[in-house]
């Protein structure tokens, strides 16, 4: 089916507005679309949002280097991301250096960049929202 796609709908738990800034910063993130729970055309069930979400973001849209993803606040502050991490391949090592640095910045490094096998430059980290990068240049994709 050529028109399947398969994109990351991330979940913020109450940030992500200031994740989606951070993005735009840290990794050039263009935002093509966000709405809020309170300007939807229907308005949430009753009981479905923690108090003091009606302004949070419902749901969003960002492209990272032409790469859609989707995201939101949640319905409440519970998100935690776990289980998989979002792989970034950059076309050259001070691309990577740059991107990974930036993600790093009040997060926390699991394996510094350095050349493995498969790459030559290759690193993991975990922004400050908690959300895991394996960040890399390849010579081949897949």
């Amino acid at each position: 089916m050529p028109d399947t796609t398969i994109s990351p709908y991330l979940f913020f738990g109450g940030h992500c507005e200031e994740a989606i800034e951070f993005y735009r910063t840290a990794l050039g993130a263009e935002v093509d679309m966000m709405m809020r729970f309170d300007e939807s055309p229907e308005p949430t069930p009753p009981g479905m949002l923690q108090q003091g979400f009606e302004k949070k973001i419902m749901h969003a849209s960002f492209r990272i280097r032409g790469i859609c993803l989707m995201a939101s606040d949640g319905c409440d502050d519970k998100s935690k991301f776990d289980g998989f991490r979002l792989a970034l391949t950059l076309p050259t090592e001070a691309d990577a250096k740059h991107s990974f640095d930036a993600l790093a910045d009040g997060g926390s490094v699991q394996m510094p960049l350095a050349k493995t096998f498969w790459s030559p430059c290759y690193g993991m980290v975990t922004d400050r929202f908690g959300l895991g990068w394996m960040v890399m240049v390849l010579n081949a994709t897949c």
